[in-house]
Parts: structure tokens; sequence; C-alpha cells
């Protein structure tokens, strides 16, 4: 039975190629059994085992294999073992097999590096995995067929997440336009999209991710099932696209083609439906917010990346704010960030800070946001998301005054630690740069100079022979801005941000035109070494065309007198314009007049009949007014028309006191009542 088992195996193995792998780990671990206390040929079933296992993605089940087999064969299969712990999600556990088989010292074998460059880059190590790629682009020897274009692929995606990381700068230029290789297969064209994408350019996104989706549909290397499993991805992306450019209706479109049934990438999956509730939320953030908090977390090797996960957060944080969970993302936030002993500037804790911000003001602007901001921020100093958010606000209402006062008080106390992650968050390039922003608009260009050479002072010592990123380019901005000035401390301080850059990045032009701008006048021998490398004046002025400058003449300047007439011409213009716009906001500004009602007569109105004439008199002074009941009657007697007329006559009072009237006597005497 062994020798029959070892014989199926080394039938097996001469094979050219294995299609069957359900089948190679049949016959390889009956020869396990058979085999047992053979030396050489148990290994060699072990190790076909093992690699049977890993072909039916048994990874897992691979591991358990190894361990098994004990050490020597755990030696032998390095390569299984780090490949296996990589698709398991166990990146640490890779790390350090590869690490064992050398792969740091560059001894490993190019599989080896492979999977070293996978382990990085799903490690978010980009700059490490790029490094990786272009040392197996550059030394190909060894290299097997079809592999340029897998490290091409890799390292188009590597160069992809560096930008969507705000690292571009760690970029190659050459690898930032994609070139005609890059269009040639759906998986380069793919990547080229997602750098556009992370640089902003959509338009650009949207050609290159038709051409790979039509690549990708073209391509008779892969089945149906294949197929439809890459166009995911893919679909997922344009729709995203779509939505950034505005295009809402063919993004719906896009997200309710996909299929997400039977595809098994989970990360995809919650991508795709995190997309899909971006274009809810328009409609009814509500239910946007509860299919969020179903979204799953992604395990294992298939987890979202790390700046995946803060824009997953950010959207949950962003929907609750929308359905009016203030204390809710209030609390959420505060506990987060409560737990960062200094202040964080990542972007993902500084959206915590905005997010925060906007659930405490619940969702107001100006002076309100700021009645309710501003005590939170005495509480969290060290936000600096919150302090941006004040800032904001401040601006907002044209008031930056408090608003550099609360950064400068912010920037002191960061001065006044001694520990050195402090002396980097205080010359972060974006709060120099704010700085600086907030400085100029109150015309403060020595505050400017001042702080930029701090700053270029700092990243000075941080700066290395290699040195690449924010450091140097804020180096490079304080010495353009510093070389503005004519006081020679900001030159020396100009000279010395130019020489550490060109220590830093030989080939910068840049560097070495400003370097001799700085020393030109001071030290020429630090100038001498650098005025062969920069262009002549011969070379600037070369495509100048002397003759026609000459034919052309010399501008002359306008004499007083046309300048006066000119002077008034434009200012009646001005005057005639300011007044045709101050005539427009009047009658913007003057209510419409009221439109006139059309009088109605009444239904009964004779044209032909004469009106009373006393018909504007109220109804008790008309001739027709019968007054009714006794008092209404006797009123009516007493009244001069048709009335008894009594005789009055003037008494005067004693001592001049004045005059009465009185009812003159000898009228009719009223019959007494007496006895009959």
């Amino acid at each position: 039975m062994g020798d029959t088992a070892a014989v199926a195996l080394g039938a097996l193995l001469r094979r050219p190629s294995i299609e069957d792998h359900a089948e190679a780990l049949s016959i390889a671990s009956a020869a396990v059994r058979a085999a047992k206390g053979r030396g050489a040929d148990l290994d060699t079933a072990h190790h076909t085992r093992v690699v049977a296992l890993l072909m039916l993605d048994r990874f897992d089940d691979a591991l358990r294999a190894i361990s098994d087999a004990g050490d020597a064969l755990a030696k032998t299969c390095l390569f299984e073992k780090a490949y296996a712990l990589y698709k398991t999600g166990d990146l640490e556990a890779a790390e350090a097999v590869l690490r064992d088989a050398g792969v740091s010292t560059g001894a490993a074998q190019r599989g080896l590096k492979h999977v070293a460059g996978q382990v990085a880059y799903r490690a978010e190590k980009f700059e490490h995995a790029a490094a990786i790629y272009q040392d197996l682009g550059a030394n190909d020897g060894g290299a097997m067929n079809g592999e340029e274009n897998d490290l091409r692929i890799n390292l188009s995606a590597t160069n992809a997440q560096l930008e969507w990381l705000g690292k571009g700068w760690a970029v190659p230029e050459q690898y930032k336009q994609p070139s005609r290789e890059d269009l040639e297969a759906f998986e380069t064209s793919y990547n080229a999209a997602c750098g556009c994408i992370s640089r902003g350019d959509f338009s650009k996104a949207a050609v290159f991710l038709k051409r790979s989706r039509d690549l990708c549909e073209a391509t008779e290397d892969l089945d149906e099932e294949e197929k439809k499993a890459e166009l995911v991805p893919i679909i997922v992306q344009q729709a995203y696209v779509f939505t950034m450019l505005g295009k809402l209706n063919e993004a719906a479109a896009l997200q309710k083609s996909i299929s997400l049934d039977d595809f098994s990438d989970s990360s995809t999956k919650i991508v795709a439906r995190t997309n899909a509730l971006v274009l809810q939320a328009e409609s009814n953030p509500y239910m946007a917010q509860r299919l969020a908090e179903t979204l799953p977390e992604g395990k294992g090797n298939d987890r979202l990346f790390e700046y995946q996960r803060s824009v997953l957060s950010r959207n949950r944080y962003v929907l609750n704010l929308q359905v009016q969970k203030f204390p809710g993302v209030k609390k959420s936030t505060s506990k987060i960030l409560a737990k960062e002993p200094l202040p964080a500037i990542s972007s993902s804790k500084c959206d915590l800070g905005i997010l925060g911000a906007a659930a405490a003001s619940q969702l107001q602007t100006g002076q309100e946001a700021l009645r309710q901001v501003l005590p939170l921020l005495e509480t969290r100093p060290n936000d600096v998301g919150l302090l941006l958010t004040v800032i904001h606000l401040y601006v907002q209402l044209q008031n930056p005054g408090p608003a550099i006062n609360l950064l400068e008080a912010f920037l002191k106390r960061l001065e006044t630690a001694t520990t050195p992650d402090h002396a980097d968050v205080r010359f972060a390039p974006g709060l120099v740069a704010l700085a600086v922003s907030l400085y100029r608009t109150q015309g403060r260009h020595s505050a400017i100079r001042s702080e930029l050479a701090k700053a270029a002072a700092h990243w000075q010592q941080k700066i290395g022979p290699t040195a690449s990123g924010a450091g140097t380019s804020l180096l490079r901005e304080a010495g353009i801005e510093l070389l503005r000035s004519s006081h020679p401390a900001d030159l020396a301080a100009a000279g010395d941000a130019f020489s550490h850059l060109v220590d830093a990045q030989p080939n910068d032009r840049i560097a070495k035109a400003g370097l001799v701008a700085s020393f030109a006048t001071t030290d020429f021998s630090k100038v001498q070494p650098y005025l062969d490398t920069l262009p002549s004046v011969d070379d600037l002025t070369r495509s100048v065309n002397i003759d026609a400058l000459l034919n052309a003449g010399v501008a002359a300047a306008p004499s007083a007198a046309h300048a006066q007439q000119a002077r008034g011409k434009k200012r009646a213009l001005e005057e005639e314009e300011d007044a045709q716009a101050k005539q427009q906001q009047q009658q913007q500004q003057q209510p419409a007049a009221k439109k006139r009602r059309k009088r109605k007569l009444p239904k009964s109105y004779d044209p032909d009949k004469k009106p009373d004439p006393e018909r504007w008199l109220p109804l008790r002074d008309r001739s027709s007014y019968r007054p009714k009941g006794k008092k209404g009657k006797k009123r009516a007697a007493e009244a001069t028309q048709g009335g008894v007329v009594r005789e009055e006559e003037t008494l005067e009072l004693a001592g001049g006191a004045g005059s009465v009237k009185v009812e003159k006597a000898g009228g009719k005497k009223k019959k007494g009542k007496g006895k009959k």
C-alpha cells in the first residue's frame, strides 16, 4: 500500500501541470499516511499536501499541516507559510516569517519578495511595498513569464494608495501620469483611475474606468463568473465618480446594476452599500441611517483599510446628525478624542472634532454656533478639529482677530512642551499654512516671515539625505517667502532652508535657484558650485525676438491731461454704474404697488334712479329718521323741527360770577292736583 501511494505521488509530480488540486490533495494525504518515517518521501508528501491546500484556498488547513509536520517542513515551506499567514490576515506573523527568510536583507527569493510586497500593502505600509516592487522591477533576473505585468499592476495600485493617503510626494513623477502600457490591461487602467480619483481628477478617472470596463468585458482570459467578479469594483468606482461629478441618476443606475449576492469580497460589498446609502440619504436620511447600522465589518485579510474605515465612521456620524441624534454624536466623539494624550493632526481625528462641534451646535452656524462651541473648546483645548471649526466660524463672520488669538495661544502651548511630538504638531504644514493665511488677511508680513523661519528651522533638523514630503514642501515655500524680504537674517534663513533642500534633493532646480538667490550678495563661494547647473541668460532669452521689440517701440507714459481725461471718463462711467446699481437696489427694496380692486356695483343698482342726497349722513341725522319708544318720541318732540320752541332768558349772577340761561316765566302753568 505504501509503495502504491509513493508511486501515485511520483506520477503526479511528474506531470507537466496539475489541474485537479483536490486529486493532488488526496494522493499527497495518502502518501503522508503511507510514508511515515521514510524521511525524504514524507517531506515531499507533506510539501505537496500543503501546496494543494493553498491552491484550494484552505489556508488555515495549510498552516495546520505545516505545524503538524514539524520544524523541518516549516523551514522548507517559508514561502507557503508566509503566504498562508498573509491570506488569513495574520500580517505580523507573516512579517516575522519573511524576516527569518532574509527578505529585509535582500537575500530572499523573488517569490518571497512578492509575498513581502503584498504583506506590506495589506499592512498599509505602502512606501515599503512600493520600494519592494521597484526593486523587483529593476532586478529582473530570474523573472517569470508575465511577472512584469503583475509588477506594473501592483506598483500602480500601491502608488494610488499613497496618493489617497496624501503622500503623493512619495510617488515618482513618471508614475503619476499613466503610460500607454497602463491602458492595455483592465487592472492597470483601473489603478490609473484610482490615482486620478485620489488627486480629485474625476473627469479623467471616468475615462479610465470606462476603458477598464471595456477591456474587462472583452478579455478572453477570464470566464463569465470571473468577469462578473472583476467588474464589480470597477462599477462601484464608476458610481462613486458619477456621484462626485453630480450625475446622481447615472450613479443610481449603476448601483442598481450591481449584484452583490454572489460576490465574495466583503470589503467591496461594504463600499458599494455605503455609496448606495449616500444616494439614499438625499431622499430619506432616517432609512439610510438605519441601514448604515447594519453594515458589517470586514475581517481578516478582507477588512477595510484604515482610511476607508475612517470614512465609513464619518458617514455614520453624518447620518446621525441628519436625523438629529446630536447628544449621541457629541458623547461618542468626545469619548474617542479623550483617549488622545497629544493633539492629533490626522484627518480622522480632526474629522471627529468637527463632527463633535456640529453636534454641540446642532448644525447651527454663525454667532449662535460660536456660543455653543466655545465652551466645548475650553474643555478640550487639544482638539485640533474643534479649534479649526471655531477659527472657521470666526472667519465666516469676518472677524479674524479672535481666530488669530486662539491659534497663537494653541501654538504657544505646544512650544512650551518638551516632547518632540508636540514640536512636530506645532510646525505641522497645515497649521503653519493656516497661520500664514490669517496673518496675510491683516497684512502682517513680518509675522508671516517669522512663522516660516521658525518652521523652516524645525524641519531642517528633521530632513535627512533622502527626505521628501510635506517637510520639504514647507521648506521650499518658506525659503521663497523669506527671499522677498531684504533683511539679512531672513535671507540667511532662506539660504539655510535651500541648502538643506539641495542636500536632500540634488536634482531640485528650484532649490538651487533659491540657494543662489539667497547667497548671491553675501557669500559667493556657496553660490559658485551651482552656477553652471542653472540656465544661462542666453538660454532664458533665446526665444525673445529683439527686432520685434525694437520695431514695436517703447511704451510711453500717458500725459497728465490724457491721464486726467481718462480718469474723468472712468469716474463718470463708475458714477453712472453706481447710480444704476442704486436705482435697481431701490426698486428691489420698494414694495410692489398694490393693485386697485375694481369696484363692483350692487345687483339692484338702477342708473336711472336718483340716489338719496342724505345717504352720507348718519341715520339719526336724516329727515326720515323716526325714533321708536316713549323716550325716542320725547326726544323728537323736544327737537326744534316740528316741536315747541321754549323761550329762554339770561340771568346775571351776583358778584359778576357769570350768567346762566333759564326758561322764561309766564308760560303755561301745570295744573296742580287738588281735592275735588
